[in-house]
């Protein structure tokens, strides 16, 4: 009944904390939570929102940001996450305030992940900014005019009157505006210095020390002040984080979040043994990324890789398929044409081979590395072949490496605006794109090398197609706590909430460390 349902809104959204929290579905996130939740939920809410952002990322670069397919394709990703992002009538009360829950905490919790570095702040500031600006434009007029009132900004819409008399003016200020626009949509009276860069580019009609300002324009003004709170509030995280890094149970999160890998992981596979040895030169060629050919052509040119390029070529390559023994031999023959012979191979690198496919040592099956570990874990010093070319060369030497491998000079160019605007996994993805000439949308969002592999052979019908994998949770061998077992650890969905708050010794478990 409409009493019963009046009723419900009230319990849950009635007290005066929760409403102030959670009364609309878009905040300005100025206050943090303070209940309590189990570690479980914190890991999921992390995970989801990361995942989200990363999303944002790869559709911002990939689509225009107000076009079709973009909002297609973020809306899905919204209903998958269960987040807010659009009013809809007769929707659950319960269900909703759940996912207005879910938004606020999981946005501090990345604040404490990407407070830490100039770079991350950066890279979060500018993905929340573009959330921010979808999810405002999808409101409706009435929902805007109560965020505004919400937060206090006391940004008013002007009379239909005020509209008839500065009808001219607002047409000939305003862009995009006609006189059949103006009667359908609300004008907002702001303060000038509030909109400086409109006034700055004369797309608002000023007078008295106020803009009159179009619905479509009034995100820019918000946007700014929305940028401007969460720089300084991520400054004022990153001074308070040594007390919260002083807590066992969440240094090992936050230490992971800020680079954690939430796509499958390639170290179990169904089709092990697939690829030959002899395939390997012309699988590098055709369908390795950037950063496993370029350590394949310095093992084949120096008949030696040092130890940051051997874990992560070797573990791709067990990820690709190849067996220990494959593994052994591979490595053996290549480098006793350097300055190794097989005895002192047998006693120096052997073991280090075994012990990555988990037959040494604490016997821990390691997993092949994603894209965000190769490029910002363990950046490569002079002499060394790993990390990512695209994060790590200098522009003029990767310019000359895909021209090396045939790239257009348009698609290098392309390329190198994207590594200019530090979106590497999206330079990456892109160097796919055009090395296997496939449409812009390629169908997937590269985050992985084995990904990347996997896809190529796909697209060529090539011995690694077949090769399947498992979602696992990726185990980091820098951080692993003591006696791993072998086996995948059960992540906290699996487990009852109260078993998986007292796991704290496991958490790093918990992340696909990238």
């Amino acid at each position: 009944t409409k009493y019963g349902s009046e009723r419900k809104r009230k319990k849950l959204i009635g007290n005066s904390q929760t409403e102030q929290l959670y009364g609309h579905c878009l905040q300005f996130y100025g206050q943090p939570p303070i209940e309590n939740i189990s570690l479980s939920e914190f890991e999921t809410f992390a995970v989801d929102r990361l995942k989200l952002l990363k999303t944002v990322e790869n559709l911002g670069v990939s689509y225009v940001k107000t076009s079709e397919l973009y909002t297609k394709k973020l809306d899905a990703e919204f209903s998958n996450l269960n987040f807010p992002y659009k009013i809809e009538q007769h929707q659950d009360i319960s269900l909703e305030v759940k996912k207005r829950r879910k938004d606020h905490i999981s946005h501090f919790i990345l604040r404490l992940a990407y407070c830490q570095t100039e770079d991350l702040r950066r890279w979060f500031i500018q993905q929340e900014i573009d959330l921010f600006r979808y999810r405002f434009n999808h409101l409706p007029s009435k929902n805007i005019r109560e965020f505004l009132q919400y937060n206090n900004l006391h940004y008013h819409t002007i009379s239909i009157d005020k509209k008839k008399n500065l009808m001219d003016k607002l047409v000939t200020s305003s862009f995009a505006v006609s006189g059949s626009t103006v009667d359908c949509q609300d004008f907002y009276k702001v303060p000038f210095q509030d909109a400086l860069d409109l006034v700055r580019t004369r797309k608002v009609y000023l007078n008295g020390g106020y803009v009159y300002i179009p619905h479509q324009d009034i995100v820019t003004i918000v946007l700014n002040d929305f940028r401007t709170r969460l720089s300084k509030a991520l400054a004022l995280t990153a001074r308070s984080l040594p007390a919260v890094q002083s807590d066992e149970r969440l240094q090992p999160l936050l230490n992971h979040l800020s680079h954690a890998y939430v796509g499958q992981d390639y170290s179990i596979q169904k089709s092990i043994g697939k690829i030959s040895l002899e395939q390997i030169d012309p699988l590098s060629a055709k369908s390795y990324p950037l950063c496993m050919r370029q350590l394949h052509r310095g093992l084949r040119d120096s008949h030696h890789l040092r130890h940051g390029g051997r874990m992560q070529y070797g573990l791709f390559l067990k990820g690709i398929g190849l067996t220990l023994d494959q593994a052994l031999q591979f490595w053996r023959s290549e480098f006793v044409k350097g300055k190794v012979d097989a005895d002192k191979f047998d006693k120096a690198y052997a073991y280090s081979i075994r012990h990555m496919f988990g037959k040494e040592g604490k016997r821990t099956d390691y997993t092949p590395y994603s894209c965000m570990k190769v490029i910002l874990s363990n950046p490569p010093s002079q002499g060394d072949q790993h990390g990512c070319p695209f994060r790590h060369s200098d522009p003029e030497l990767l310019k000359q490496k895909l021209q090396s491998y045939k790239v257009s000079p348009s698609g290098i160019s392309q390329i190198l605006e994207l590594v200019k605007g530090m979106h590497y996994q999206l330079a990456c993805q892109k160097y796919f794109e055009l090395t296997h000439s496939v449409r812009t949308d390629s169908g997937f969002s590269l985050n992985h090398p084995n990904q990347y592999f996997m896809e190529s052979q796909k697209l060529l019908g090539g011995p690694g197609a077949g090769v399947k994998v498992e979602v696992k949770r990726e185990d980091n061998p820098a951080t692993k706590p003591p006696n791993p077992s072998p086996h995948q650890t059960p992540g906290p969905g699996n487990l009852p909430q109260e078993v998986a708050a007292e796991i704290t010794e496991d958490l790093d478990s918990f992340f696909q460390d990238a």
